[in-house]
């Protein structure tokens, strides 16, 4: 079956790192699917799976008994480096889902075998020393890559990107994450297991996607400028731990662009506020408002925000089935990368200079 249906497949695709993001959110009933690369990837009529690769027996062995419904002949290995030495010639698409402190090593070694297309799981790399070495090597071996940052490929985002011209100028963005995982620990900086790198990566991307949209905003938007650490609070009992910070920034779009990071809240939330002259925009896990200006209801003469009953909020977002179609896209000459590398390395350095004004706090 496998062999009879690849005839009709246009590009082959391996995944290195078969966990949560990679597989297994493909089963979590409760998100939208596809959620995973694998998922994505199969319900791409253009793409087979003919490999996987991961350190975890248990994560591949549940991979691999998946995959063989699909293509009986898929090959699974336990190692990089057999899995390089099996491939004369690499599948056309190689999915890079590993823990971020392994991106570096893993993504050089794949860039070496020069395959047509890397995606590789945000953010880039644990700092830009190391994000920048693989855009060095992505141009010696000219292997373009596109970078996982979802929310760009959601429907949902696309359309408040648009929606951007109905609101006026663009006069404040807050821009929050509440999760309970610390904000910044130093000595977690080598796995990057802390929040303003983990989930901190979509949350300064996406509002970089959306400050690029709109009629009044050019193609080519400058990046943040005047970043500031504006508060810091620190755990009570290990003050080591950074638990909350606040963040100001502007651009030629806006002057007034705040991020709050929480590592003390007990439940996970996203979401982006778009004030306007005209009107607001409020997006984000769960959250889909939009407002327009009225003659007020309430006071003659004046105006009011409510809420804009043309826009029906956006079911099926297609946030990572939108992210391979847009690589075979690519691939056939069709597109342009939504998510590139330099997107990838312009919100990496935004984090790292967040993160070394923690630092210059005294954490």
């Amino acid at each position: 079956m496998s062999k009879y249906n690849l005839l009709y497949k246009k590009y082959t695709a391996a995944i290195i790192g078969t966990g949560r993001i990679g597989f297994s959110l493909g089963f979590d009933k409760k998100r939208e699917q596809p959620a995973s690369h694998t998922m994505a990837l199969l319900t791409n009529n253009s793409i087979e799976i003919v490999a996987g690769c991961d350190t975890n027996e248990e994560n591949l062995n549940n991979f691999s008994k998946y995959i063989k419904k699909y293509n009986e002949n898929a090959r699974f290995f336990n190692n990089l480096s057999d899995f390089l030495d099996f491939f004369t010639e690499l599948p056309d698409i190689i999915v890079i889902a590993v823990n971020e402190d392994s991106h570096l090593s893993v993504t050089l070694k794949i860039l070496e075998r020069r395959p047509k297309l890397i995606i590789l799981e945000k953010p880039v790399a644990l700092n830009t020393t190391e994000g920048n070495l693989i855009k060095q090597k992505s141009q010696e071996f000219d292997v373009p890559l596109l970078i996982n940052h979802e929310r760009r490929f959601a429907l949902d985002y696309n359309f408040a990107r648009e929606y951007l011209s109905k609101i006026g100028k663009i006069l404040t963005v807050n821009a929050r994450l509440d999760s309970g995982l610390r904000v910044y620990l130093k000595e977690k900086e080598d796995k990057g297991e802390y929040s303003l790198l983990h989930d901190g990566t979509h949350l300064v991307d996406i509002v970089l996607f959306l400050l690029g949209g709109g009629v009044q905003v050019s193609e080519k938007h400058d990046s943040l400028q005047d970043i500031k650490l504006i508060s810091l609070t620190r755990d009570d009992e290990k003050p080591q731990v950074v638990r909350n910070i606040n963040v100001h920034a502007c651009n030629s779009v806006c002057n007034d662009i705040n991020f709050n990071i929480s590592g003390q809240s007990k439940y996970f939330g996203f979401e982006i506020e778009i004030i306007g002259s005209l009107g607001r925009i409020k997006i984000g896990n769960g959250i889909f408002d939009f407002y327009k200006r009225e003659e007020s209801s309430l006071y003659t003469g004046f105006y009011s925000l409510v809420p804009d009953k043309s826009v029906k909020k956006i079911k099926k977002t297609g946030y990572f089935a939108n992210m391979v179609q847009n690589a075979v896209d690519f691939l056939e000459g069709k597109a342009q990368l939504k998510s590139t590398l330099d997107n990838g390395l312009e919100t990496l350095a935004i984090l790292e200079e967040i993160k070394n004004q923690i630092i210059t706090c005294g954490v």
